[in-house]
């Protein structure tokens, strides 16, 4: 234990918890329950704030500081059209940590979070874009590989942690995520350089997560090979990719993008109308599956390591877990 202290002292200190461990910011289910739980198991809660309103972001923050009294951040999505606001009520509350998600935060964001005192957290999907975002200001760096579920980039998670861990370890602190289902992993990344680690399907199926029972069973049962990619049907539509367990939903979408881009040649739609309309596809998706349970229609967002997810299990009994396999794994050496 006393290694792997050492190992993530830096990330721990950043968080100020005892574990450098987040919780992934999984829209729906990043609510105040896991949120609390991962915070008071020991680990870093994080909100994900998603598509909320500035009132209903204040809410969340309220309710979340009556489940725990540890440090807990905010996931913010900066395409959000209130994002302003939404730091405005990050500051009123005295949001400690802000992490900023969804493409490449405007120095002036970033300030304005910085001002009131907060850290700020971002993600880089390549090394180049680390390098840009510190000389912008931010305080540390999630990297985040294909692994990981929901939206993704091109880059394996183990390629990128080579590629930026080296050069900026000394810099800020680097946070990895993507495909960590065991303490093994997160013990090797810390080795690396790594100040600490995120965590997002395999809290999925924590006892306190408000997942639907379906959407957890749908963890359970399913192998890391199950978690693909959303395929794209043609290049002049480009959509981002999304990682999840495979259903009807995703043959679903295939259909829809192949029926769209039949109503634009055949001059029934605008290109940006068809755009938007295979975009809105996964719209409500995650949480007609995640709070629902209709697992069949909607979107099961998942990373591979879904594979390693075996039970629903408290919070702090994941953690522990985790924990352990990477104590087991440091004293071996």
């Amino acid at each position: 234990m006393k290694k792997l202290s050492s190992l993530w002292q830096r990330g721990a200190e950043f968080l100020g918890t005892n574990y450098a461990i987040m919780g992934g910011a999984m829209s729906w289910v990043s609510e105040r329950n896991l949120v609390a739980a991962i915070s008071n198991a020991g680990g870093f809660g994080v909100i994900a704030c998603s598509s909320m309103s500035p009132d209903l972001l204040r809410n969340e923050i309220k309710e979340t500081k009556k489940l725990t009294e540890k440090p807990f951040g905010v996931n913010l999505i900066i395409m959000h059209p209130q994002l302003a606001e939404l730091v405005d009520v990050c500051r009123e509350e005295n949001v400690t940590h802000v992490v900023l998600a969804g493409g490449l935060p405007s120095s002036k964001t970033i300030a304005s979070i910085k001002e009131y005192g907060a850290k700020v957290i971002s993600f880089a999907p390549a090394f180049i874009i680390g390098k840009k975002l510190i000389r912008s200001g931010v305080d540390a760096l999630v990297i985040e590989g294909m692994e990981a579920g929901g939206h993704i980039g091109p880059v394996s998670t183990s390629v990128l942690a080579q590629e930026i861990i080296p050069e900026l370890k000394d810099v800020v602190p680097i946070f990895v995520a993507g495909g960590i289902g065991r303490g093994e992993a997160m013990a090797s990344y810390l080795e690396m350089g790594a100040s600490g680690v995120q965590i997002g399907t395999k809290l999925v199926c924590a006892t306190e997560s408000i997942a639907h029972a379906n959407f957890k069973r749908a963890f359970i049962k399913a192998a890391a090979r199950n978690a693909t990619p959303s395929v794209q049907a043609d290049p002049d539509f480009p959509v981002i990719p999304v990682r999840a367990i495979e259903n009807k939903a995703t043959e679903d979408f295939k259909r829809i993008q192949l029926d769209t881009i039949r109503e634009f040649n055949d001059g029934k739609l605008s290109k940006n109308d068809a755009q938007l309309k295979i975009e809105h596809f996964w719209a409500g998706a995650l949480r007609k599956a995640a709070i629902d349970g209709d697992v069949d229609n909607g979107s099961l967002m998942a990373g591979q390591s879904v594979g390693m997810v075996k039970k629903e299990q408290p919070t702090a009994e994941i953690l522990d877990e985790l924990i352990g396999q990477a104590n087991d794994f440091l004293a071996e050496k």
